[in-house]
This record gives C-alpha cells, structure tokens and sequence, in this order.
C-alpha cells in the first residue's frame, strides 16, 4: 500500500474573524449583561449601474473623522478615544487637505495601523481612478458617517442627511470605507438605504460576518484588521488594487449580496485574527482594567452625543 501523504491544511484560525461573536463575549465578559442586537435583513435593495463608470461621479462615504488637536490623542497608537467621536454627518472638501483619524472607534489597536491614512481612506486611489478614467469625477466633497449604535437614527436621519449630500454633489456611485464593527454595521445600513434610493454603492470592509449579517448589495471583503479595509499600510499599490477591485464589483456585480474577498494577504502569520476582544487572551486584571476603561468611556460618549443631538 502506498503511503498517503499527510493533508496540509491552513490552520483552524485563518478565517474571517467572526466579530458579532467575539463582541458579545467580550462585553459579556466585561459585565455587560444586555447583549447588541445586530441589523439583520434578508432582502437587499440593488440599483444597477444607471451609467459606465467613465461617465459617473462617484463620492466617498467614510467613518473617520478629521483630526481636532483639542480632543486628545488621535495619533499612531492612541487609546480608544470617546472624546473624538462624532454624531452628525459631515462633509469635506476633497481639494482641502484632510487629516482623519479613527481613534475615536474600536478599531484591532494591536495590528492596524493608525500612522497611514490609505489604510481607511482611499482618497489617494481613487484620485489615481479619475486620472486614468475610469471615473468621470470624484464629488466635490467626501462625507463623514457617524458611528452610531442606534439604527434606528443611522436609517431615519443620518442617511437622509447623506443621501441630501450626495445629491447636491451629483454622486452617482458611493464607496464606503468602515472601520470598526459598529462602523460596519452603520455603512451597511447607509448602503441599502443609498441602493433605494438609486445610489449604486460598495462597501470596502473587514468585517465580512457583520456587513452579509446585515445584508448590502456590494462587498469587498479585505481580511484585513479592523481599521485598514482599504489597504496595507505604506503599500500604495495595495490600495490601488482594492480600489480597483471596488470598481469591478459596482461594473459587475450581478445580483444584491455580491461578495467579493480581495486575495491581498495582510500577514504571513495569522495568528493576528486571535487578538480583537478576545478574553481568552487577557488576565482577570486586564478585563477589570478594560471594564472600567470602557465604562467611562459609555459615559463620556453620552455626555458628548447629548451635547451633540441632544438624544
């Protein structure tokens, strides 16, 4: 008999991490008993492509936010920040310089990083897109989506407000770049709100079980640490690559709940997907310190979005 030879398979890990999952154990385990219910839909709204590319202006949708030195430390490494977050939706000048962080979310700290802003906005790759033509235009302006836990609001007033946005620019197509789980969610919700109302849309995420959960039209899945969905830090061509990929799905995409996983490799070593909210990696006095950490930052991001819009 001839000896078989021994299956190598990849290790039991390296797949999607499963964020809903590793969310609710981790508040669950900080002493949070009253579990996030996430959005969750079964049909999804598709709004083909009205026009090519080369003929559309296409808008960006993002869930950073521009840097205010008076807010604290937002720079490479910086805590979670609940004193940058934002709860209305802005707009910015694509001409203007933009400097947008994401300390303020519940990014993968330990592995994103947070010095490169192409990791989470692709403004440079998209710009690269209009000169070569495969977009008309980029809109005038870039839009910020805020992270917000409450979908209801996400749905009846922060996507109108966008969807008005949009339309002032004449977007055609939207991008939208999340960055942390509940960041996900909100871009998704935003998604299938945009499709109904005509706004061809993709999202460019990493968290592949939130976004399908959800349910959106478009998916460009980069197996990427939270935070760095669009590209690999000082990478350029990486980032161009996942535009492009972005691009092909709004041309291809033939029915809703279209993914497609972008075969960019973050790490050689997988073992990175083990550390987001995991507390089987954390002693008791880290999860007290992280109980505590996170208790006052729900109070600070109370206090901050009562002040914002008043709920």
């Amino acid at each position: 008999m001839s000896k078989v030879s021994e299956l190598v398979f990849a290790p039991e890990w390296d797949r999607p991490v499963p964020y809903i999952d590793r969310t609710r154990s981790y508040y669950l385990g900080l002493g949070y008993d009253n579990p996030y219910v996430w959005a969750h839909y079964t049909e999804v709204p598709f709004s083909p492509l009205r026009k090519p590319l080369n003929q559309s202006v296409l808008g960006l949708i993002t869930t950073a936010v521009p840097y205010d030195s008076q807010k604290g430390d937002q720079g490479p490494g910086a805590v979670y920040n609940a004193a940058a977050k934002f709860y209305k939706p802005y707009k910015h000048s694509i001409d203007a310089d933009a400097d947008l962080r994401i300390a303020h979310v519940g990014i993968d700290r330990k592995n994103a990083n947070m010095a490169d802003s192409n990791c989470w906005f692709p403004l440079g790759a998209a710009k690269q897109a209009q000169k070569e033509g495969r977009i008309k235009a980029l809109s005038h302006h870039f839009y910020g989506l805020p992270t917000n836990r409450s979908q209801r609001h996400t749905l009846e007033i922060d996507a109108p407000i966008i969807l008005e946005m949009l339309r002032a620019d004449h977007v055609d197509v939207a991008v939208l770049i999340p960055n942390c789980p509940i960041c996900h969610q909100s871009q998704s919700l935003l998604a299938r709100y945009l499709e109904a109302e005509g706004i061809s849309t993709v999202v460019m995420g990493a968290a592949k079980d939130i976004v399908e959960y959800c349910g959106v039209p478009r998916f460009l899945f980069s197996d990427f640490p939270l935070g760095n969905a669009a590209a690999r830090p000082h990478d350029p061509s990486s980032g161009r690559f996942n535009f492009e990929l972005a691009l092909r799905l709004l041309e291809s995409a033939p029915v809703p709940r279209t993914t497609v996983q972008s075969p960019l490799v973050w790490s050689s070593d997988p073992s990175w997907k083990l550390d987001y909210s995991n507390l089987e990696r954390l002693s008791k006095d880290e999860v007290a310190r992280l109980r505590e950490e996170a208790e006052q930052a729900r109070i600070t991001a109370r206090e901050l979005r009562m002040n914002s819009v008043g709920s």
